[in-house]
C-alpha cells in the first residue's frame, strides 16, 4: 500500500530472482503485496535484466518501502539467488519467481505450519499450473502426483521419483538455507537444496492447500536451460544415492529396466554402484544379464540377499503396486527401498 515502509525486523523475506520479467512480474509483486501477513520484505535480485524489470521493482518501492531491488550483473540463477539471500532479514525466506502469483495467505499459513512444526526446516504448499490451456496430460499428472504429497514422511518417500515440492513455495527457515546456500552443479539448484536438506536430516513439511499459482509456458527456465534436462535429474538422483542410500556398499538391487531405470542404472555407475540382480516383468529381459546383473521376476526378491532396493518405474500406479508388494514382504521404505522415476 502507498505509504508503507520496510519493517525494522520483517518476520519473512520474499527472495525473488528475476531476468527479462517485465511482462508478468507487475502480478507477481501484486500478489505478495496483497498477503495477509503483512511482516514481510521482497528482495527482488535482478539478474541483468535488459527490459524494464528494475523500473518496475523501483517504482513498486516508491509506494511500498517493503519492495527492495538488488540490481546485479548478468551472472545467471544461482549468483542471483545468492546475493539475494544475503540481503534477507528475515527469521524465514520465501521463495518466490517473477511469473508466479501468491495466494493471499500463501505467507500467513505457510508460516503458521513452521511455527506449530518447529521440527521443519522449511515447507512447500499445494499448486496449480496455468495457463490451463497449456498444460498437457502430462503436467496434469505432475500436478496430481506433487498435489498429493501431503507432509514430511510423503515428502521423503517421493524424494527421488522427482523434485517432492515446487521450488516457489517453499519457505525456508532462514539459518539452514544460509548454511548451505544455492551451487551450480549442472543439475537444478532447487532439486538440489531439496535433497541435501533432506540428506541433514532435515524436515521438508508440505501444506495441503493450493497457495500458488505456477506457471508453465515454453519461455519458463525449466523448458529452456540444460540444467533442468531429464537426464540432469537423473544425475542428480544419482549423487545423492550413491552418497546416502547405497553408501554402505557397491552393489544394490534395481527393480525395472526400462528407460527409467536403464537412465538411473547408468548415472549410478559413474559412482562406482552396479545392481547385483535386476528385477523385471519383461518376458524378453528375463533369464538373461543385463550389465553382469541376472535378470529375475519379482518372485525371487524374497530369497534374495538382503541389499539396498531402487524400484525405478515410470507412473505412480505401477510403483504403488511395487510398494503394496513390499509391504507385504515386510520391507519398509526409505528404510530398505526407494522408490525413483
Amino acid at each position: 500500500m502507498l505509504g508503507d515502509t520496510p519493517p525494522e525486523s520483517p518476520l519473512v523475506s520474499v527472495l525473488l530472482p528475476a531476468r527479462d520479467a517485465a511482462a508478468t512480474l507487475p502480478h507477481c509483486l501484486r500478489s505478495v503485496q496483497r498477503q495477509s501477513e503483512r511482516r514481510w520484505e521482497c528482495v527482488v535480485a535482478d539478474d541483468g535484466s535488459r527490459d524494464h524489470t528494475a523500473e518496475i521493482v523501483r517504482r513498486f518501492a516508491a509506494e511500498d518501502g517493503r519492495f527492495r531491488l538488488l540490481a546485479l550483473p548478468r551472472a545467471g540463477l544461482v549468483p542471483a539467488l545468492n546475493a539475494g539471500l544475503a540481503r534477507c532479514r528475515g527469521a524465514f525466506v520465501a521463495r518466490m519467481d517473477a511469473d508466479d502469483l501468491m495466494h493471499r495467505r500463501r505467507l500467513a499459513e505457510q508460516l503458521a505450519l513452521l511455527r506449530e512444526r518447529p521440527e521443519l526446516a522449511a515447507a512447500g504448499c499445494h499448486v496449480r499450473l496455468f495457463p490451463r490451456h497449456l498444460i498437457g496430460p502430462g503436467l496434469c499428472e505432475y500436478e496430481r502426483w506433487i498435489n498429493g504429497i501431503d507432509g514430511p514422511e510423503t515428502l521423503r518417500r517421493e524424494a527421488f521419483v522427482e523434485c517432492p515440492v515446487a521450488h516457489p513455495t517453499l519457505v525456508v527457515r532462514r539459518e539452514p538455507l544460509c548454511e548451505m546456500g544455492y551451487r551450480e552443479m549442472g543439475w537444478a539448484e532447487d532439486y538440489d537444496l531439496v535433497l541435501r536438506l533432506l540428506e541433514a536430516g532435515r524436515a521438508i513439511g508440505m501444506l495441503p492447500r493450493r497457495r500458488l499459482l505456477w506457471r508453465h509456458g515454453p519461455s519458463r527456465l525449466s523448458r529452456r536451460a540444460p540444467e533442468y534436462a531429464p537426464e540432469r535429474f537423473t544425475d542428480c538422483k544419482a549423487h545423492f544415492l550413491a552418497r546416502s542410500f547405497l553408501a554402505a556398499g557397491e552393489r544394490y538391487i534395481l527393480w525395472g529396466y526400462g528407460g527409467t531405470g536403464r537412465a538411473l542404472c547408468g548415472a549410478l555407475e559413474r559412482h562406482g554402484k552396479r545392481p547385483s540382480q535386476i528385477i523385471e516383468l519383461h518376458p524378453g529381459r528375463l533369464g538373461n544379464r543385463i550389465r553382469g546383473a541376472p535378470v529375475l521376476s519379482p518372485d525371487a526378491l524374497p530369497g534374495l540377499p538382503r541389499a539396498p532396493l531402487l524400484v525405478s518405474v515410470a507412473g505412480a500406479g505401477p510403483r504403488n503396486r511395487i510398494r503394496a508388494a513390499l509391504t507385504a514382504q515386510g520391507l519398509v521404505e526409505t528404510r530398505d527401498y526407494f522408490c525413483c522415476a
